[in-house]
C-alpha cells in the first residue's frame, strides 16, 4: 500500500524529469516505471536524518534514482540518434502558479533541447537543469570533466543558434 502512495504521489514529478532525458512520452514513462522499480528495491537505502525535511530528502532521493535510471536508458539507447515530436498532452499538466507565458517559453525550450544530440543534452539538463557539478557529471556518465564542459559550450552553441533562427524567423514573419 505505501509504493501506491508513493507512486501516486510522485509519478508526475518522475515523468518530469525523465522527460528531459528521453525523446518521447513513451520513453519517459519507461525510465519512469524503471525508477520506481528502482525505488521500491532500494527504499532501505534510504536515510532520514532530520525528519523535518523528510519530504525534501526524499524528493532529492527520487530525483537522483530518477536521473540514474535516465542515464542507464540513455547508455543502451545512445545509438538512436532519431528526434521525435513532443505529443501536445505532455504539456497539458502545468506547475501550480506557473504562468502560460512560462509554459509556453519552457515548451519551446524543450523542444529545442530535444534536438540535441544525446550526448549534449545529457550534460545540459544535468549541469543547468539538475545542478551538478562537471566533476559530477564526469563520474556520473564516465566521461572526463573536459568532455562534460565542452558537452555543455556545444549544447549552448546549439541552443543559440536555435532560439537566434527562431528569433529571425519571427521578425521575418511579422
Amino acid at each position: 500500500m505505501s509504493q501506491q502512495v508513493l507512486y501516486d504521489q510522485y509519478y508526475g514529478l518522475c515523468l518530469k524529469i525523465a522527460f528531459r532525458y528521453v525523446n518521447t512520452y513513451e520513453q519517459a514513462v519507461e525510465v519512469t516505471h524503471d525508477a520506481f522499480l528502482k525505488m521500491f528495491r532500494n527504499f532501505s537505502r534510504f536515510e532520514v536524518r532530520d525528519i523535518d525535511k523528510l519530504e525534501m530528502l526524499l524528493i532529492g532521493w527520487i530525483r537522483r534514482v530518477v536521473i540514474n535510471a535516465a542515464i542507464d536508458y540513455m547508455r543502451r539507447e545512445m545509438n538512436n540518434h532519431a528526434s521525435y515530436p513532443i505529443p501536445e498532452h505532455v504539456w497539458e499538466h502545468k506547475d501550480d502558479g506557473q504562468s502560460s507565458d512560462n509554459s509556453l517559453l519552457y515548451k519551446e525550450l524543450m523542444i529545442m533541447v530535444k534536438e540535441l544530440p544525446p550526448a549534449y543534452r545529457m550534460v545540459f539538463n544535468l549541469h543547468v537543469i539538475e545542478g551538478y557539478s562537471h566533476p559530477e557529471i564526469a563520474k556520473m556518465l564516465g566521461i572526463t570533466t573536459g568532455t562534460s564542459k565542452s558537452n555543455l559550450s556545444k549544447a549552448r552553441a546549439h541552443l543559440q543558434k536555435a532560439l537566434t533562427a527562431e528569433n529571425t524567423e519571427t521578425i521575418l514573419c511579422q
